[in-house]
C-alpha cells in the first residue's frame, strides 16, 4: 500500500482571518504567509487538508450548506494560487450548546478529538507518523499529537510567512 504524507490545517486563525462565528464569504481573508506555507509543503509532496470545528452549526449561527459553501470558495481561492486542498473535514457538534439536539453531542471528530484526522488517514492512506498539524489553539496542537503528527502553532499574530524555510524543512 501505498502511504502518504499529509500536512493538516486549521481553519479559522490559521489559514484565515479568525472573524467569529463567519457567517459570509465576503469576511474570508487569508492569512499572510498561509500561500506560502501551504506552497511550500505541497512542493516537498505533502497532501493538504483542512479539519476544523464549526461549532456556528449548533449554536444556530449557520447551517452546513454554509461551511460546504465557505470550504468551496476557500478551495477556489488557494486553487488560484496553485494549492490544491484534498479535503475539508468539519465537526459542526458542541458538547454543551446547542439548538438542535442532533448537534449536541461531545463526538469523536470534535478536536482534540483525533476523529477528523483519523478518518483523512483512512480516506487517504496516511501516513500520521510522516504528517503535520498546524493550527492556532491548544486543540489543534493536542490532535496533532495524539495521532503522532509533528505539530505547529500559528495565529494571525505569528503567522506562517514568520518560519525560516529550512529550519523549517530540517524538522521535517
Amino acid at each position: 500500500m501505498n502511504w502518504i504524507k499529509a500536512a493538516f490545517f486549521d481553519r479559522d486563525g490559521t489559514l484565515i482571518k479568525d472573524v467569529p462565528y463567519l457567517s459570509d464569504l465576503s469576511q474570508i481573508e487569508i492569512l499572510p504567509g498561509a500561500i506560502e506555507l501551504c506552497s511550500f509543503l505541497q512542493n516537498l509532496g505533502f497532501k493538504l487538508f483542512v479539519v476544523t470545528n464549526q461549532s456556528g452549526v449548533a449554536r444556530g449561527f449557520f447551517d452546513e450548506n454554509f461551511i460546504k459553501e465557505a470550504h468551496n470558495y476557500l478551495k477556489k481561492l488557494f486553487l488560484n494560487k496553485g494549492i490544491f486542498f484534498e479535503r475539508f473535514y468539519y465537526c459542526p457538534h458542541h458538547p454543551t450548546k446547542s439548538v438542535k439536539i442532533e448537534y449536541l453531542k461531545n463526538c469523536f471528530c470534535r478536536k482534540p478529538n483525533p476523529g477528523m484526522l483519523l478518518k483523512a488517514a483512512h480516506d487517504f492512506n496516511i501516513d500520521l507518523s510522516k504528517s503535520l498539524m498546524f493550527g492556532d489553539k491548544l486543540t489543534d496542537i493536542q490532535v496533532g499529537l495524539s495521532v503522532g503528527c509533528k505539530s505547529f502553532y500559528i495565529n494571525e499574530f505569528f503567522n506562517c510567512s514568520n518560519y525560516d524555510k529550512f529550519e523549517f524543512q530540517s524538522s521535517i
